[in-house]
This record gives C-alpha cells, sequence and structure tokens, in this order.
C-alpha cells in the first residue's frame, strides 16, 4: 500500500477534547474520526487493526471448538420482557418502533436472541454440548460516552454461548472459553489480569473479567501482593482481621444525643463535633426488590451494592427516595441512625469492630455520640459490605492487597439457567426427562483490544502496536521519491515482501526525512526500512524497530532474506512466549 493513496489523516497537536492515550494517539495517526457522541468512523489504519483483531479472536474461538453465526442486531421487545430483563437493563436498551407499531430494540448482547434461537433448534441431550459465537455491532446508549472507543454507544463485540446438559459440562466449555480468551490475549500481546468479577445485568453463578491495567482504565483492580487473588472493585472481598485494633467498648457509659444543626454530610458532622470520619457511621436506605432495607456502613467507607444485593438475598438494589426514607424510617436524610430503626438493617464487619460510633439520631439536627455496637444496636446481620481498598487484607491469605486502575477486555460468566428457565429453553435427557438447558456466557470487546494495546504501548513519539495487530507490519521510506535508483529499489523490496505474505505500507510522499519518521513512528508500525541515496551508495537500506532506540544497517544485496527473517524471529519470540503462558497456566491447574 503507498501512502499517498492509503487515506491517512495524521494530526500534529493532540485533539483538545481528548484525554486517554488511546483516544489521542488514535485520532493523530489517522485512525479513527468521530461522527457524533458515542460513534465513531474506523478509517483504514483503524480498520485494519480492528480486521486483525477480530481475525485472532476469530480463530481461537474455531480452534475451541465454538461455531460461528450472525444473529440480527434488530430484537423484538417480547424476547426481553419473557427474560425478564426489559426492566432491569434500563435505560442502556435502546429502543424504536417500527412500522406497524412494533416494538424492537438495538441489540447491546443476545442473550435472549441465542436462547431463543437454542428452544428452537436443540430438544435432545445428544445434540449437546453446543458453543455457538458471532462477532458484531453491538448497541448501548450509554450516557456518558469516553475515552474514545474505550466506552461508546455503537461497538463491535465478539459474544459467545455455549449450552451443556450438565454443571460439569458447562465447567469443561467455561474452561475451554476461559483458555481460548488467554491464548487470544497472549497473541494479542496484551499485559492482561484475570480477576473475579460480578454478573451485573447479564446475571449469572460465576465470572472473571480480563483486565488491562492503565492509567486511564474505568475500573479498579484490587490484587493480592503475596497470593493470586485478583477482583474487580465490585467484587473484591476484604479478608478478616486477625487481631482487630478496637472492639465494641460495652462498658461505655451510655450514648449522648448532640445537636449538629444543618450537619447532614459525613464530613460535616465529623468537623463539627472534632472526630474522625473513621469514628462515624452513616446508614444508607435501598430497596431491595422493592422492600426498603437499612445498610450501616463507616463514615468513610463506600457501599458496596453488588455485595448488599447479595447479602440481602435479593435481585434487584436501587438506592430509596427521600420520600421513601422518610416514610419508612420516620426520619429524614441526613440524620438517620441505627439506634432503633424500624426496618431491616445489615451491618458491615468495619463498624461491628469499634469501640464507639458517631450515628445519626433519627431526628433533624441531631446525631448521636458514644453509641456501642452490639449494645446499642444488634450486630446479628454482619456482613462484607463496602468497597474494598488498597491497604485491605486479602481474603485468602490476609497479606496487603494493592488496587490499580484497569480497562476491561473480556467477561465470561456461567449463567446457569437464568435464560433457559425464563424463555423454556429445555432438552430431554437420556430418560426423556424435560431438563432446562445450563448457559454460559462469554464477551470480548474488540474495540477495546485495540485501545488496551495502545494504553499499554505507546510512547511520547506514538502507538507502539503488537506485531500480531500491527496495521502494516513493515513501513519502506524512500528518501528521495524523485530520484529513480531510490524508488526502484524501494518497489523491489515493497514487491518481495509483499510476495511473502507481509503487510507493507511504501511511504511515496515527497516530505522530508524527519516527517516521515515522525508519521510512522506515531502510527506505530513494527519495522522501518529506509532507503536512501546514501545508502545506495553504500550497499546498504536502514532498518529499525518501533520499539528499538537505535537503528542499524542491512547488506543492501539480501535486505528482502534479513527483513523476513527479523520478522520470523520475532514471530518466533512471541509465538514461544504464548507457549511458556500455556504451559505456565496448565501448571499451575494441575498442582
Amino acid at each position: 500500500m503507498r501512502w499517498s493513496i492509503a487515506l491517512i489523516p495524521t494530526l500534529k497537536e493532540p485533539p483538545a477534547d481528548a484525554v486517554a492515550p488511546s483516544h489521542i494517539l488514535l485520532l493523530r495517526a489517522g485512525m479513527i474520526r468521530q461522527l457524533g457522541a458515542g460513534a465513531y468512523t474506523y478509517l483504514p489504519l483503524g480498520l485494519r487493526v480492528l480486521h486483525k483483531a477480530s481475525q485472532i479472536v476469530r480463530q481461537e474461538m474455531d480452534a475451541a471448538g465454538a461455531i460461528e453465526l450472525l444473529m440480527p442486531a434488530l430484537q423484538p421487545i417480547e424476547i426481553w420482557k419473557e427474560s425478564g430483563r426489559y426492566e432491569t437493563y434500563g435505560d442502556l436498551l435502546m429502543k424504536l418502533t417500527l412500522s406497524g407499531g412494533h416494538q424492537m430494540c438495538l441489540g447491546p448482547t443476545h442473550e435472549e436472541v441465542m436462547t431463543d434461537l437454542a428452544r428452537d433448534l436443540i430438544n435432545s441431550y445428544k445434540q449437546l454440548p453446543i458453543t455457538m459465537y458471532q462477532i458484531q455491532t453491538k448497541f448501548r446508549d450509554e450516557p456518558r460516552p469516553r475515552f474514545g472507543i474505550v466506552r461508546t454507544r455503537e461497538f463491535v463485540m465478539k459474544d459467545a454461548y455455549s449450552f451443556d446438559a450438565d454443571v460439569a459440562q458447562l465447567g469443561k466449555s467455561y474452561d475451554a472459553m476461559y483458555e481460548a480468551y488467554c491464548r487470544i490475549y497472549d497473541r494479542c500481546g496484551l499485559p492482561y489480569v484475570i480477576v473475579e468479577a460480578e454478573s451485573g445485568p447479564i446475571g449469572g453463578d460465576a465470572s472473571h473479567e480480563f483486565m488491562v491495567p492503565c492509567s486511564t482504565g474505568e475500573d479498579r483492580v484490587i490484587q493480592c501482593t503475596a497470593c493470586d487473588y485478583a477482583a474487580n472493585q465490585e467484587r473484591a472481598e476484604i479478608g478478616a482481621r486477625l487481631a482487630l485494633a478496637t472492639k465494641p467498648d460495652l462498658t461505655a457509659p451510655p450514648f449522648q444525643a448532640v445537636d449538629t444543626p444543618g450537619k447532614r454530610t459525613i464530613r460535616d458532622v465529623c468537623g463539627f463535633l472534632k472526630v474522625e470520619e473513621s469514628t462515624s457511621g452513616k446508614l444508607l436506605v435501598y430497596l431491595g426488590d422493592g422492600k426498603p432495607v437499612a445498610v450501616l456502613l463507616r463514615g468513610d467507607h463506600e457501599a458496596n451494592e453488588a455485595k448488599v444485593r447479595r447479602a440481602i438475598g435479593v435481585a434487584t438494589l436501587v438506592p430509596a427516595d427521600p420520600e421513601t426514607i422518610q416514610k419508612a424510617t420516620g426520619a429524614p436524610m441526613g440524620f438517620l441512625g441505627p439506634v432503633n430503626i424500624k426496618i431491616p438493617m445489615v451491618i458491615d464487619r468495619a463498624i461491628a469492630a469499634l469501640a464507639t460510633v458517631v450515628v445519626g439520631g433519627n431526628a433533624v439536627d441531631v446525631h448521636l455520640k458514644g453509641v456501642v455496637p452490639g449494645r446499642d444496636f444488634p450486630l446479628d446481620r454482619v456482613f462484607d459490605l463496602r468497597n474494598a481498598e488498597a491497604g485491605d487484607p486479602c481474603p485468602r491469605c490476609g497479606t496487603t492487597m494493592v488496587s490499580r486502575a484497569a480497562l476491561e477486555i473480556g467477561h465470561v460468566f456461567k449463567l446457569g439457567t437464568k435464560y433457559s428457565k425464563a424463555m423454556g429453553a429445555t432438552y430431554l435427557d437420556e430418560k426423556g426427562v424435560e431438563i432446562p438447558i445450563i448457559m454460559g456466557c462469554y464477551g470480548i470487546g474488540i474495540n477495546r483490544i485495540m485501545a488496551a494495546a495502545i494504553e499499554a504501548g505507546h510512547d511520547d513519539n506514538g502507538i507502539i502496536w503488537p506485531l500480531s495487530l500491527a496495521p502494516y507490519q513493515v513501513s519502506l521510506i524512500p528518501l528521495q521519491v524523485n530520484k529513480a535508483e531510490v524508488m526502484d529499489l524501494t518497489r523491489k523490496l515493497e514487491q518481495e515482501l509483499e510476495a511473502a505474505g507481509v503487510d507493507v505500507l511504501t511511504d511515496d510522499r515527497d516530505q522530508r526525512p524527519g516527517v516521515k519518521f515522525k508519521d510512522v513512528d506515531l502510527i506505530g508500525i513494527s519495522l522501518r526500512v529506509v532507503i536512501g541515496e546514501r545508502g545506495l551508495k553504500d550497499g546498504s537500506v536502514e532498518i529499525k524497530w518501533r520499539h528499538e532506540a537505535a537503528a542499524r544497517n542491512l547488506p543492501m544485496a539480501t535486505a528482502t532474506q534479513a527483513i523476513l527473517a527479523e520478522l520470523a524471529e520475532a514471530k518466533a519470540t512471541h509465538d514461544a512466549y504464548c507457549r511458556e503462558r500455556i504451559s505456565a497456566r496448565s501448571g499451575a491447574a494441575t498442582s
């Protein structure tokens, strides 16, 4: 491909509204252009990367035994109501009305469509197990699209669904997809971490996320520094400390009611009373499956709604509005407390470890000092209910954990029978008994592979693509495009490399060498080959890998063979790395 016809509109300056490195560099490298909020056009270079990522995904899914198909993006609302997700998915679902009044939506995911297909096609245990997948555009009405292609309203996703007869079969299907994901991300050269995760609106029993640590990641990974425990913040558990610094002081004097005029927030109350926020408590009210429930946390901690939902055993959990809170508790927001609370209450473990605590007095402008957990309110429902943070103990070994920002690039779920029961997807077993099919769900954001590769691989000069994702593997840069001998050698190298299956981009622009070098570094092509008059006199060409600082010369007569050998060695090194990763995972699984 010649640069002059390739449509590569590079930018010298970073766009004013871009923050994430991947967003800035994809725009500057001429790979994407924004059409509207959360909607991007993939220009030729960006599309090549997207296709390469898709091809790696497709190859590994096929190798794992999954079958590819393509489902409609346009879905009838009825199947969403049938599964019970029409309400729970909320405003993310893009709804529309077709001619004739038919209610439809643009698919954000395809559990319902795939379950509908399975109940139509699968009727016997002899047809199980089976895993099917697609690579397709999805739509979600993200309220705050940001970070370029990281969070958009329209995106490309690989979603796969396994159908199994029993839990043992599901385990094997899940493991096959889990390992396929590892191979995909290994081949893409991504420094990923696998973490325990919540299933969210998808539903299900168990799940893992694949994360790439980066400064602009929207998620947080909580990871042990000693063992292999890792989870996203939504899922991360907090280990019980072997020795609590304090315990409830059952001999303390009775609590006191104090006036706190206009002090509703934890910061204001603690500042007014001159106490640490870590010795205060805040009481939150939620509606769990529509019924009010109170959650008591330390003032400096944040509630983890997934943990709360599991602790009280509900399917849905939403914050209660002020009117509902007043009606349920008889107390106003800002002054709620656990003493004589009128609704069911769950308590975080950190509160149960305090000697005394400052809490709301369930009356306007009143708080209580010296309240003793277990004496002044019961400790019969104590759970881990808060977000894990850096410094918390690991739930497995007790070692201090760290927290890192990360970008989610894939997610695998054990769905169980959530959808098959709701939608009547069953099979007949050996005895002719009708049984709900057990399902798994496995998603990869293809766009996010691109973004994550840049977040993990860039420098001040631009993108550093892994060889497997680079839009072109080799860039040929003739320095004097008006010199026949320079262009003759350039064309010869181009033809020989392309005949060997190498992706080549030739910069045939009549530009200064510095401009060409800056552009090729910006777009991140793996291997740069420079052809110039000086090299012709010396009988050499110059090569430089994008990730290396120094260039070196190759003999002109054997340049093509040497370049092919360099590429083969780089690929062999990466293939060996992937094999080592597979071997390490196998060893960990059997140890």
